[in-house]
């Protein structure tokens, strides 16, 4: 029950920030165009790519909440690390166009009504702070993702807004381009440093908390077990881990004896903080099933 009501939490905040989002694009082209101001339209590109990003990631984080059924056995967890990467796309698309934008301006600067600007920037670091803020507790990657793109808007409308009163006291409008350009350049390295923790999560890799190598000299040290192997560990969503392992014993169990088996490797994979696991208990000389070499031992 504690982590449904988690996951409807995360996606009605992801659902807030998207009309948040959504409804202030608009407003956001408009002004770009009236203020002639290339880091507003730069954010007004991120704030249209972030739309789309956090629709589908609303999307994604609910059809994650599905339970299993014959076609995907373990649920639609997984589809919120697909919303991730979309996400992640998304948001390299709309940092590329930025730079592509603002380069010209910086050898040909364009003047810039800086009142405007100064509005809008404000309006837009309030509109975006909220719908970051209410993001800021989920724990999830799709979550994660979103927020960046909301941290991206925000650092944007404060750079927006930074040039703006230096623009209200100066006439240097190349500072325009210049700012836009140095956020996204941050923002970039930011989209990088999230792309390096979702892939391995895709790649099914061992997740950094959990100590594999302690887990096994662990299960190594429970009574009646030889060995181990065909031990695999890899995170569903970035949250939920899963563990599977083969056990070797040294002696047919009794059904006293089996039953401890598996309640010593439930009580360590809770120990982990694993969420699924799959035991295989093999007795001496039995053929290991995933094994093309006869017997395990």
């Amino acid at each position: 029950m504690g982590h449904h009501q988690h996951h409807n939490a995360s996606g009605r905040n992801i659902r807030t920030a998207f009309f948040l989002n959504l409804g202030f694009t608009a407003v956001e082209f408009i002004g770009g165009i009236v203020t002639n101001s290339t880091a507003i339209l730069a954010d007004a590109v991120h704030d249209l790519g972030d739309s789309v990003a956090l629709g589908q990631a609303w999307y994604f984080e609910r059809l994650s909440g599905e339970k299993g059924n014959r076609r995907y056995t373990y649920g639609y967890r997984r589809f919120s690390i697909l919303g991730a990467i979309l996400s992640t796309a998304v948001l390299l698309g709309s940092s590329l166009f930025v730079i592509v934008e603002a380069l010209p301006r910086i050898f040909d600067p364009q003047p810039v009504h800086a009142e405007g600007m100064a509005v809008l920037a404000v309006f837009g670091i309030a509109v975006n702070g909220l719908a970051m803020s209410r993001l800021s507790k989920d724990s999830g990657m799709n979550a994660r993702t979103v927020a960046l793109h909301l941290l991206e808007d925000v650092l944007g409308w404060a750079a927006v807004l930074v040039t703006a009163i230096v623009l209200l006291f100066a006439d240097i409008p190349v500072l325009d381009p210049i700012l836009a350009l140095g956020i996204t350049v941050y923002i970039l390295t930011g989209v990088v440093r999230n792309l390096m923790k979702l892939v391995p999560v895709l790649l099914q890799a061992a997740p950094e908390e959990i100590d594999i190598e302690a887990l096994e000299e662990e299960i190594l040290n429970m009574e009646h077990v030889r060995s181990a192997h065909h031990a695999h560990l890899w995170s569903m969503d970035g949250r939920q881990a899963v563990f599977s392992v083969h056990l070797d014993v040294d002696k047919p169990l009794s059904p006293a004896e089996y039953r401890s088996v598996k309640e010593a490797m439930r009580d360590l994979v809770e120990k982990y903080g694993i969420h699924h696991s799959t035991v295989e208990i093999e007795f001496p000389e039995e053929p290991c099933r995933n094994s093309e070499d006869g017997p395990c031992s």
